[in-house]
């Protein structure tokens, strides 16, 4: 079955508004995380702003359902006008076991046909050392990207990985989702190791995950 791991960014205040659309889709798994914009302080202290809180907010959907998903967003809460949140599908390979799936996708038949991705997009995920996503999002920018979401998190590194790096892997730690062109994908990680990577107190770290379906990039998507 052609399963996807949806994640909606939008600000807190939308966020009973979107969990109504996961409950008229019958989405039961779901997940809800609180985040910040990256908007610069310099910026926000400009404009007599406070940092935009967010909820990132994630679930598993068959094919069918991410696409009603994805519509419903749109229709409701204008995901795809720029300002107004972010939603990108990411395939999933696995699961596991039949009882997981069942669980996923409410005991409906398998999808018939062969799946057909296209990634014009990525996420790109970052984890860094608390209080650097200035400098990481400064670094990205450079290499193009418009913005991201920050969130809080913890390291679990283990005794002989901090020997071998002489850091903490269980310091407190931030994760910056960026949402990026395929084409820009690769400038934009390779500024972000040269300029706020392991070898800054940053000590940014990333990886990219392929996304093949995205809303509230207009100007970026084909709809």
């Amino acid at each position: 079955m052609e399963l996807y791991y949806v994640l909606t960014i939008l600000d807190r205040n939308k966020r009973t508004a979107q969990e109504k659309i996961y409950q008229s889709l019958g989405l039961k798994v779901s997940q809800t995380m609180m985040g910040r914009g990256t908007a610069t302080r310099e910026l926000l202290s400009l404009r007599g702003l406070n940092p935009t809180e967010k909820a990132i907010m994630a679930t598993i959907a068959d094919r069918e359902t991410t696409g009603k998903l994805i519509r419903q967003t749109k229709i409701k809460l204008f995901i795809d006008i720029p300002g107004n949140g972010i939603m990108v599908a990411i395939p999933v390979k696995s699961v596991g076991g039949a009882q997981t799936l069942a669980n996923l996708t409410d005991n409906r038949p398998p999808e018939s046909g062969k799946p057909e991705f296209s990634f014009s997009h990525e996420l790109i995920y970052v984890i860094l050392n608390e209080g650097h996503s200035d400098e990481v999002m400064a670094a990205a920018r450079s290499a193009g990207a418009t913005g991201g979401t920050v969130v809080a998190a913890k390291g679990t590194g283990v005794k002989q990985a901090e020997k071998f790096r002489r850091l903490s892997l269980a310091n407190e730690k931030e994760l910056l989702l960026i949402v990026a062109k395929a084409s820009a994908k690769a400038e934009i990680m390779r500024a972000i190791m040269e300029k706020a990577g392991t070898q800054t107190k940053a000590d940014a770290i990333c990886f990219s995950l392929p996304v093949s379906q995205v809303a509230g990039l207009r100007t970026l998507e084909e709809e």
